[in-house]
């Protein structure tokens, strides 16, 4: 295993050296920032991914390809018209940078956020970001989120417009924290995972992370990052 890594790191270094310059993925993340989420879910979510970022496989993935960095967005969203972004589109190239990034999101309070689950413009809004990225090789958005669209357009009627920028699209379905008594609490994030299965995700690659509350949501969110960007390298070496 240990001979395995050496040789990746390897491959991933001379892949860097040869590379033209560039960026290899724009990834947009937007948290669900809703009226279901207290403020304790809140400091979970950010923090959460503080830490998903900070991980070691997620950092040295990160860093793989100084000449192609990854460029990353941040921001909250809620109802139709509130979409708020937490960190400008950064590209993390080094550790500074991705520390500065952190520092960032560790130190933000919570605002006032509209009532409401916009889900559809939530996914226009981030479509939009990233189509600033145009020199990036890949365009991803992720979308947290603990419940199903109520205002705004839907998700559904979104969907074939974005497909056509070529955006992929990725979930992070939040379950609830609170105990229940036999698998209800799974039942429950089946659910709401069919529903954004069918209605949010999209692209060949795409798919659903799921955590079973906010506690889980930093582990949830390494996993998934770890898919989106370990896939994208290693797709380029081969």
């Amino acid at each position: 295993m240990r001979a395995a890594r050496v040789l990746s790191a390897a491959f991933l270094s001379l892949f860097a050296t040869v590379s033209d310059a560039g960026c290899r993925q724009a990834l947009a993340l937007g948290l669900d920032v809703s009226g279901s989420v207290d403020l304790r879910e809140y400091r979970l979510q950010l923090d959460g991914l503080v830490t998903a970022l900070n991980h070691p496989d997620i950092v040295n993935t990160l860093m793989a390809m100084p000449n192609a960095p990854v460029s990353v967005l941040v921001f909250e969203w809620s109802g139709p018209d509130d979409q708020h972004i937490l960190v400008p589109w950064t590209s993390i190239a080094n550790r500074q940078t991705l520390t500065e990034v952190s520092v960032a999101l560790a130190q933000t309070e919570r605002r006032g956020a509209a009532p409401g689950t916009a889900l559809g413009r939530a996914m226009q809004f981030g479509a939009a970001q990233l189509a600033l990225q145009s020199a990036c090789w890949k365009h991803t958005l992720d979308i947290s989120g603990d419940g199903k669209s109520n205002l705004g357009p839907r998700p559904r009627d979104v969907k074939d417009a974005i497909n056509t920028q070529g955006v992929t699209i990725n979930a992070l379905v939040i379950g609830s924290d609170a105990p229940a008594s036999g698998d209800a609490r799974q039942v429950e994030i089946g659910e709401l995972s069919s529903y954004f299965r069918a209605e949010v995700i999209i692209g060949d690659d795409a798919f659903v992370q799921t955590s079973l509350g906010f506690e889980d949501y930093a582990d949830a969110m390494t996993r998934k990052l770890k898919r989106e960007l370990e896939g994208l390298v290693i797709g380029r070496l081969q």
